[in-house]
Order: C-alpha cells, then sequence, then structure tokens
C-alpha cells in the first residue's frame, strides 16, 4: 500500500489533514505527544532517529527546537514532501527512504529512538524481533525508546463490521472499483485481520492489514531479551475520546538502554 503510486498520494494527503486521526495523527496531538516526549528526555541538545517518519510531522517540530533528526520511511511520497518542506523551512533533516527493517543503523549513535503511531503492532513477531534488535544497538548507553502500541483493552469490541463500497475513483483507485472490507479477530494471538477485496474490471486485489494488540505483559516478555531497563508504561498521552485507537487504548512504552 505505501509504495502503490494511486494509494500512497491517497494516504499522504490523510497524513498532511490536520483534523484526522488516521495515517498520522491530529496536529494538536502531534504536538502534546511531542511535548510529553521531552518530558522524557534530558533537557539538551539530542540526536535522534525517528522510525516511520511519513511525511515528517514529528521529525519538523522536533528540529525546529535545535535536535539533530534522522527519519525513515518506506513511502517514497512521504519521505520527498518531507524533504522538501525540510528545505523550504531550512532544516537540517536527514531523510531515508528505505525499509526500518532493512536499515543497518551505525552502533551507539542516537540519544533517542521514536517510533510512533503503533508500527510495532503491524509487523510479524520475528519482525519486531529484528527491529528491536537494531534499535538496541543503535542507542547510546542511556538512550531512551519510546514507542506506542495498541493495547488489549475491550479487544474483542476493536473489530470492524462488514462493509462494502463502490465508487467511480477514490482511496484505493482512481478508476471505478468495488471494495469488500471485513475483520477476523484470532484471540488466543490477540491479532486482527482487517481485509478489503478490491475489484475493478477483471482484476481483483487483496489487502490484508494485521494488526497486533498487547498487554504490559505481553510488552515486558518481548522486551525482555534485550538489553533495556527502566520500562514504563503510560495510558494518559493521547486525548481520551470514544475511538479504539486513541486515549487509553494506546499504551505508551518508554525504556533505557543499559
Amino acid at each position: 500500500m505505501w509504495t502503490d503510486e494511486h494509494i500512497s498520494k491517497q494516504l499522504l494527503e490523510i497524513h498532511l489533514n490536520p483534523d484526522v486521526d488516521l495515517a498520522s495523527r491530529k496536529k494538536a496531538t502531534i504536538e502534546k505527544t511531542i511535548d510529553w516526549i521531552f518530558t522524557q528526555v534530558e533537557d539538551k541538545e539530542l540526536k535522534i532517529l525517528d522510525l516511520g517518519c511519513g511525511p515528517g510531522l514529528y521529525t519538523q517540530q522536533i528540529a525546529q527546537e535545535g535536535h539533530k533528526v534522522t527519519g525513515v520511511d518506506f513511502s517514497k511520497n512521504s519521505i520527498d514532501y518531507a524533504k522538501e518542506q525540510a528545505k523550504i523551512s531550512n532544516l537540517d533533516i536527514e531523510y531515508i527512504n528505505k525499509n526500518y527493517l532493512e536499515l543497518d543503523l551505525p552502533e551507539n549513535e542516537f540519544d533517542l529512538v521514536m517510533m510512533i503511531y503503533t508500527d510495532l503492532g503491524v509487523l510479524l513477531p520475528e519482525e519486531r524481533i529484528q527491529l528491536l534488535g537494531k534499535i538496541e544497538k543503535a542507542l547510546k548507553p542511556g538512550g531512551t525508546f519510546i514507542f506506542d502500541v495498541l493495547n488489549d483493552k475491550d479487544l474483542d469490541k476493536k473489530v470492524s463490521p462488514k462493509n462494502w463500497e463502490v465508487a467511480k475513483q477514490g482511496f484505493w483507485r482512481n478508476t471505478p472499483y468495488l471494495t469488500l472490507s471485513e475483520s477476523f479477530f484470532y484471540e488466543e494471538g490477540k491479532v486482527i485481520l482487517n481485509q478489503h477485496i478490491v475489484a475493478e474490471d477483471e482484476n481483483t486485489s487483496v489487502y490484508s492489514f494485521w494488526t497486533h494488540y498487547f498487554s504490559h505483559e505481553d510488552l515486558m516478555d518481548l522486551l525482555e531479551p534485550f538489553n533495556f531497563t527502566n520500562i514504563r508504561f503510560y495510558e494518559d498521552v493521547l486525548p481520551a475520546d470514544d475511538k479504539m485507537w486513541s486515549g487509553e487504548h494506546v499504551t505508551f512504552c518508554k525504556l533505557i538502554k543499559c
């Protein structure tokens, strides 16, 4: 989805809409999150890595505060936009257009690594282990890793109902299409599959999005093999509302590399 020429353009538009919590969070929520992050780290100039940075909505604000920032994202459209905005604002931000699972990160390089908007939960279990190893390596001793996940509160209520859509053009295609959407809940693994079948003319595509949900105990088990300490969980970072991907349904995790 992130590399499809049409869909990635739609995603960028959603990223840049300051009033919705899709693709990126609302502008006010992003600002609140950044403020919270900087209450969790030392008050000094930091070298920061933002994994899954999108179009630079966090990196740009952080760089404006005088920090040295590197942003990584899989979407070329998002990275191209972020680079252009950094140039316009005369900000020295390094942007990398790459799958962060394939990054060869330098050792003991960053004071802070951040991965925001529940990216960890869309990775396969072996991918999570792979990425956490890279992050552990890249952090300086005493460096901070902050990420968020969707937690398992009211998990059975987070399954979306069946839905269908007919459009002349829209999010999925710029030509007429039919979309059939359905969710599947795998209770034992705390996983929800959101699946979209997109049909146009004689062509059919299936988009499958797996989301893993975590308790504090799940996260502790996940992080236990790594050289992290002072692990803390927070469910009060995002504004409370009735959505199942905001407020108390999102757990932020902060930890320190030993």
